[in-house]
């Protein structure tokens, strides 16, 4: 049992999540070491949404919103770390949920679509009777109703490749991604550098605000954001919390 009171408590919390997943069978050992690199990419942003995460998560939701497909792909570690709250984003913004995998399984995919049936998601696309062009790996497998034919995918925690073909095919690609230098990061339309189990919730609560909005503002949301000024300032507000953090440790070395 972690006490609320230790100064890691979330930190701990969202491995403990991670370690549950593999235990389960829904999330692969390679998403310990996913789960590990982006905690080191919060802790340079100072493990909060900034204005600018913000922004993003605002335009994600209107997009979700305006499309006429979306669809939310999940993983392992989405379904362990988020699974309710990735439900309640598929309902704010009449979503499916589709499970596409890099290390698949079909027990594996079966487990992660039943761990979220259990959470109390009913509106997923579940086949695999299509594959996305210019992918040599599992990832490739999507539902010809789902990713295949969605014109908006949000694909938290996802890996450059299949980011890049989904964009090659004509589709707005929403990516969730704590390094905005990755490939995912720098091919996505739009990319939220922030912690998924922080940006879920702020998408739903955007949705939920948003729509009720007329289609001329929620495209005015859209058109207004640039997503290389996006990540050009998360790179600037990582720099700056660096600097700071810095500035705290040689003011605390000289007293």
């Amino acid at each position: 049992m972690i006490p609320k009171s230790h100064p890691r408590y979330e930190s701990l919390i969202t491995r403990d999540k991670i370690v549950d997943g593999i235990n389960k069978g829904i999330t692969s050992t390679q998403g310990l070491i996913a789960q590990g690199r982006g905690e080191a990419f919060d802790y340079l942003i100072g493990e909060k949404t900034t204005p600018g995460a913000l922004n993003a998560e605002k335009t994600a939701a209107a997009l979700l919103i305006l499309a006429k497909n979306p669809v939310i792909s999940i993983n392992g570690n989405v379904a362990a770390l988020v699974p309710e709250e990735i439900i309640r984003l598929s309902e704010a913004v009449n979503a499916p949920l589709e499970v596409n995998l890099f290390n698949r399984t079909e027990e594996r995919a079966e487990k992660i679509i039943q761990h979220l049936v259990s959470y109390g998601a009913k509106n997923m696309r579940i086949k695999t009777d299509a594959l996305i062009p210019g992918i040599e790996h599992d990832r490739t497998k999507v539902d010809s109703s789902g990713i295949f034919s969605a014109d908006v995918v949000l694909v938290p925690l996802e890996d450059g490749d299949r980011c890049k073909a989904l964009v090659d095919m004509g589709k707005t690609v929403i990516a969730i991604d704590l390094n905005p230098l990755s490939r995912t990061a720098q091919t996505a339309s739009v990319t939220i550098v922030d912690n998924v189990v922080r940006a879920i919730p702020n998408m739903t609560r955007f949705a939920d605000e948003l729509r009720s909005s007329g289609k001329d503002e929620l495209q005015k949301i859209i058109e207004e954001f640039d997503n290389k000024k996006n990540l050009a300032q998360a790179i600037d507000d990582i720099s700056k919390h660096l600097s700071s953090s810095l500035l705290l440790t040689l003011s605390a070395n000289i007293i």
